[in-house]
């Protein structure tokens, strides 16, 4: 059953855990299956309008971002927009880590997917050691300190 609006803290923190698992199975038609026909995204640089660009964008971004492991943390919502925190690690061609920090801000239609999604995002270097979302880790169990929120 899909989580629609108007949210509550409770369906709000469950939407936001529902896209969390749905992003970390990095499968580009199910995810682009969670947002309208004409969803318009904004992410990072990059601006999309439609499942066929972002069915197109995740592809590459998977590709590119090997190892990813995502969390995402209820910033604030309101009848029919979340906004969330997260981080997520990957590591590029070279075997070089990076833990990505951002912000995004979603819009929902009435039938709970979404309709607007912008995000921003920084990338910081990081070694294998330092790695919070290691594999067999549960995301949701590692400690995050207030440094990184």
């Amino acid at each position: 059953m899909s989580i629609r609006p108007p949210f509550t803290l409770a369906s709000a923190t469950q939407k936001v855990k529902a896209a969390q698992a749905l992003w970390n199975t990095r499968n580009p038609h199910a995810v682009t299956l969670a947002y309208t026909e004409d969803s318009l995204w904004r992410n990072r640089d990059c601006f999309l309008r439609g499942h066929d660009q972002i069915k197109h964008f995740l592809t590459g971004k998977w590709e590119k971002e090997s190892g990813y492991r995502l969390r995402k943390e209820l910033f604030c919502f309101s009848a029919n927009r979340i906004a969330v925190q997260f981080w997520y690690e990957w590591h590029d061609q070279h075997a070089q880590w990076f833990r990505s920090y951002g912000l995004e801000d979603w819009t929902f239609a009435d039938d709970g997917r979404m309709k607007k999604r912008q995000m921003s995002c920084n990338d910081v270097k990081i070694t294998n050691d330092e790695r919070w979302f290691k594999d067999g880790v549960d995301v949701d169990s590692v400690e995050i300190s207030e440094d990184h929120w």
